[in-house]
């Protein structure tokens, strides 16, 4: 299985795949490079490191990562990286005037040590190269004053903010820790539930607490829960217009504001439950889109949909103690996480290499699966409304106008949460007998994503990306 703390990560927007990554990799060569020639001679530091003797670095950004570098922040992420910053650290209010600096002062900063990086001319997008392995391909070089080589390394940012080296498989590339009960397809996942007579929470549970202690797997979903209703919160306030040239406006505080009055008439429409769910997604998105604190869930661009269902589960289904609810939360997350890790491990969750099928479709499949659990739902049962949500979803593209995490992506949550509502309550209307498995949707998925034309694959060269003036 994939642990949900890799699956969950607290991050900036607007991009999992093209910030998230691509930071976390320059920070890692960085670090490569600082730790190259610690140990001296006998075992003693040497005074100098190999950041030190760095005269220029130079980093090179392939496929999709090269055709939206600019709307997914991309080139912000890898400049943050190369001076230290980590997605679940760094200072979302800060962060533009970091990138400011580097690019005024033509050097960034790692460690407390200045090394030459002149952005303009060092930070290539090479459009033209098909990658060999992953479309989301960064090679980081550093050459020394003599314009000899000091460090190259080739990384693929492959979804959710996972990052493997290109030398490796992709699923080479994923730790596969020993668990109690492991699996790797649906059908597993059933058998396992079924022979130890547990819940798919209660057995993630167990996995999770062989890798570290209970407390410390409680304490960080109640943290990822508490990141995903602040984001919510903090969506909503915001008012405004998004970054970027499509010039977006900001909708989640005037709905907000439509909602709340619309409560205190006498004219409240039934699908009124329906605006509200689309309000939480939206206001998550948005936060996203303006490179604020989300959780990758599992993609930043799909950020809103386990969140707004979470919310949903929280405040509009049968009451519940405030300990119930946060257990039952617990047990969504839990049983969310299983699901994302099958698609991980089996298909993809990144856009760039199956479209939005793997993002949106991936958690709206997890959230339906995660609401049919926290609702009393039987592992079959849980297995239906996964399955469901992402058939439904089946051929998604991505095609984000001007390269930006903003349109269709927005909206395009709000649809997917909705969705995910509606697969997990027809799940739980049923027995759990159904003649679609969720491993032959994955793999369905999977094939599919394969036959995409590529310009349908977040490169913004194909679909609503072409057809919408940016005017």
């Amino acid at each position: 299985m994939i642990s949900l703390f890799d699956l969950f990560k607290i991050g900036i927007g607007p991009s999992s795949s093209h910030t998230v990554g691509p930071m976390r990799a320059a920070q890692r060569f960085m670090a490569s490079l600082g730790h190259a020639v610690e140990a001296g001679h006998e075992g003693t530091r040497l005074k100098e490191t190999g950041l030190e003797k760095i005269g220029r670095l130079r980093v090179t950004l392939y496929g999709s990562l090269a055709w939206t570098a600019q709307g997914h922040a991309t080139d912000k992420a890898v400049i943050l990286g190369l001076g230290g910053a980590l997605p679940h650290t760094v200072d979302p209010d800060l962060a533009d005037d970091i990138v400011a600096r580097v690019q005024r002062t033509r050097h960034v900063v790692f460690e407390g040590i200045s090394v030459p990086f002149d952005p303009e001319q060092d930070l290539v997008l090479d459009r033209e190269t098909i990658p060999p392995v992953h479309p989301n391909t960064l090679q980081f070089e550093a050459f020394a004053n003599d314009g000899t080589i000091m460090g190259r390394a080739r990384l693929c940012s492959v979804g959710g903010g996972f990052i493997v080296s290109e030398s490796v498989t992709e699923s080479a590339g994923y730790a596969q820790p020993d668990v109690p009960y492991p699996f790797t397809s649906g059908a597993a996942l059933l058998k396992q539930a079924r022979a130890q007579g547990m819940s798919i929470a209660a057995l993630v549970m167990e996995n999770e607490c062989a890798l570290r202690p209970r407390e410390e797997v409680e304490a960080y979903l109640d943290e990822i829960i508490a990141v995903m209703m602040a984001c919510i919160e903090r969506g909503i306030a915001q008012k405004g217009v998004l970054p970027g040239r499509l010039k977006v406006r900001r909708r989640a505080n005037a709905l907000h504001e439509k909602l709340c009055a619309h409560e205190q008439s006498n004219a409240r429409s039934a699908h009124a439950i329906m605006d509200w769910i689309s309000l939480f997604a939206i206001a998550v998105n948005e936060e996203n889109a303006a490179g604020g604190r989300v959780v990758t869930a599992p993609t930043n661009g799909a950020a809103g949909i386990i969140p707004s269902v979470l919310r949903y589960y929280r405040d509009y289904c049968p009451p519940l103690p405030p300990a119930t609810a946060q257990q039952g939360m617990r047990d969504f997350l839990l049983t969310a996480s299983a699901i994302g890790g099958l698609f991980k491990l089996n298909a993809s969750i990144s856009g760039a290499e199956v479209g939005c099928q793997g993002e949106v479709g991936v958690a709206s499949s997890m959230a339906a699966a995660g609401l049919a659990a926290a609702l009393g739902g039987t592992p079959a049962q849980i297995e239906d409304a996964a399955e469901i949500g992402m058939e439904h979803h089946l051929g998604m593209t991505c095609d984000p106008v001007a390269g930006l995490v903003q349109i269709p992506c927005i909206e395009r949550n709000a649809f997917g949460a909705v969705k995910a509502i509606n697969a997990a309550s027809l799940a739980l209307n049923g027995d759990g007998a159904h003649l679609v498995s969720l491993d032959q949707v994955i793999r369905t998925m999977a094939e599919t994503g394969r036959d995409m034309n590529q310009r349908y694959k977040e490169t913004s060269l194909g679909g609503l990306a072409v057809n919408l003036p940016e005017c």
